[in-house]
């Protein structure tokens, strides 16, 4: 049997008690109702079947819970011992009410993980003090529990912004590459790693062919749009997870290919120019090609990241002078 107190009083402040009384007789269960009436800031609630007992406190979210420890059926101990494992009550303060002042009962209730321990039936004052003490005390609990997730999840809100803003900063906001700061960032840092490995570097500097031309033809929205086709192309040449390709600046792009020979980022440049050359974009009686210059150097202390910029851009030069739509190394 359950029950519960008709006097339900509206909240003297701040905190609010809840008395779940789990005990199988109504007669004591009458006593503790009459013991907590007229208290404007606590609830009562009574469960006289033990075996319910997890059940009704999973419904009635009590602040405190006060526990017989001898009733038919069941140990009052054990039933502590299922509140603490239980996720809603793990926490809530477990108040025992025994028949008998002996030590070793007290120390088994505590034992069992009881947070305190009453003769029954207590006196009213002390009674109530108790409950208010301990309810008290758990609500304050719940209410640093919840601000201390109210304050993580706001942590973790202000953590996601943040690394979308940096990430945000970093990329080109018409094509998603990386955007020019990016890139010299990187470029830069890879330098430094370059440097101390002695492993090889390359950078191929990408230039869409008659690209002025193209807007003036087609007007600057078309053109954006091969812009982003390019990029495209550009970012799924970018197989590895260490390749950075980059918006350079109006229809210039730069890639940066770590720890690869001149040969082999020279293949991987002429199947970028093929690529953009199957895209197969109409420009004029032609259509939308890209000229690369590539440059390969092993890093060391007597060059820097500018070096390696510059004779790509010489290559890109010599390509774009030789006719476009080529790859040219520099030598």
């Amino acid at each position: 049997m359950t029950g519960k107190s008709n006097l339900v009083s509206p909240l003297a402040d701040n905190y609010s008690s809840m008395v779940l009384l789990v005990d199988d007789q109504i007669m004591i269960c009458e006593a503790v109702r009459r013991a907590l009436a007229n208290q404007p800031d606590i609830d009562f609630h009574f469960c006289t079947d033990p075996l319910k007992a997890t059940t009704v406190a999973d419904e009635v979210k009590p602040t405190v819970i006060l526990q017989d420890l001898v009733m038919p059926g069941v140990d009052g101990l054990d039933l502590v011992r299922q509140y603490r494992k239980n996720s809603s009550t793990h926490s809530v303060p477990v108040i025992v009410l025994s028949s008998k002042e002996d030590p070793a009962i007290k120390g088994e209730a505590f034992e069992a993980g009881a947070n305190d321990y009453l003769v029954k039936l207590p006196d009213r004052i002390e009674l109530v003090a108790r409950v208010r003490y301990h309810s008290r005390a758990y609500l304050d609990h719940v209410q640093r529990e919840e601000a201390y997730r109210a304050l993580r999840e706001s942590q973790r809100q202000l953590m996601r912004a943040n690394l979308e803003l940096e990430r945000l900063t970093r990329i080109d906001g018409l094509t998603g590459l990386g955007n020019r700061r990016y890139f010299d960032e990187y470029l830069a840092a890879e330098w430094k790693r370059a440097v101390r490995t002695k492993s090889p570097l390359s950078l191929f500097m990408i230039d869409a062919d008659h690209f002025k031309r193209y807007n003036d033809t087609y007007g600057h929205m078309a053109g954006d749009e091969v812009l982003k086709q390019v990029a495209s192309v550009i970012q799924s040449s970018c197989n590895r997870s260490t390749d950075l390709a980059a918006r350079y600046g109006g229809e210039e792009f730069v890639v940066v290919v770590v720890d690869i020979l001149q040969a082999q980022s020279g293949a991987m440049a002429e199947r970028l120019v093929q690529s953009v050359r199957a895209l197969s974009i109409p420009h004029g009686s032609e259509r939308v090609t890209i000229s690369v210059g590539v440059a390969t150097m092993v890093a060391d202390e007597n060059h820097t990241p500018n070096d390696l910029i510059k004779a790509a851009d010489l290559a890109l030069f010599r390509a774009k002078s030789e006719g476009r739509d080529r790859v040219v190394y520099y030598d």
